[in-house]
């Protein structure tokens, strides 16, 4: 038991420190670095809990495809952070408006914060025998929490088709298929005949 606990504290304390030194590090490569990190405490403080699947999830998606994606798109866009803190200032009183209001609305909600009488005895469920841990988590999202996990994927979709928006730029310069050109097209826009008369080059006919 003494074990278990140090390793809970091993775990949850470098998962913390790792998530505020993401915010802290100066460095955007470093915060992501720093990112991988805490999402491998997330997976052994799950693994303690016995869910073992959302551990192994959490090394094979986040860590492993989230995470190493975003430190590719850190490495290759090499922002200037430097350029883009010089307008911080003129953002600033209404960055501390919505940020103050946010603070106001997180203490609203801790200050009327009421748990359920049911849902401790809800927390504490044991789970059958004969059921996995995967199997008991698809139970629960999909059936239970089927319409979050939809909107969910909705929001995602959403976040998706407005990075691509935001930064997709066409260059003027660079040649790009056009399809229904390509359907539309005929032998007469695609072939011109010419008569080439014996003895003389295109030159004269053209």
């Amino acid at each position: 038991m003494i074990v278990a606990a140090l390793f809970f504290y091993l775990f949850a304390g470098l998962c913390v420190a790792s998530a505020f030194m993401v915010i802290a590090a100066r460095n955007p490569v470093h915060s992501v670095l720093y990112l991988i990190l805490a999402f491998v405490n997330a997976a052994g403080l799950f693994v303690m809990m016995g869910a073992e699947f959302l551990a192994m999830i959490l090394i094979v998606v986040y860590v492993g495809a989230v995470a190493v994606l975003f430190l590719f798109v850190v490495m290759m866009l090499d922002v200037d952070f430097s350029q883009l803190k010089q307008g911080v200032l003129q953002y600033l009183p209404i960055g501390m408006l919505i940020g103050g209001i946010f603070l106001a609305e997180l203490l609203l909600v801790v200050g009327s914060w009421a748990i359920g009488p049911g849902i401790p005895q809800a927390i504490v469920a044991k789970i059958p025998a004969k059921i996995s841990n995967t199997e008991a988590i698809g139970l629960v999202l999909y059936t239970r929490y089927a319409y979050f996990f939809e909107a969910a994927g909705i929001i995602l979709l959403v976040a998706m088709i407005g990075a691509i928006v935001l930064t997709l730029r066409h260059k003027e310069r660079v040649r790009r298929q056009h399809i229904p050109t390509q359907v539309t097209r005929n032998p007469k826009l695609a072939i011109e005949i010419l008569k080439v008369r014996s003895g003389q080059g295109l030159g004269s006919n053209t």
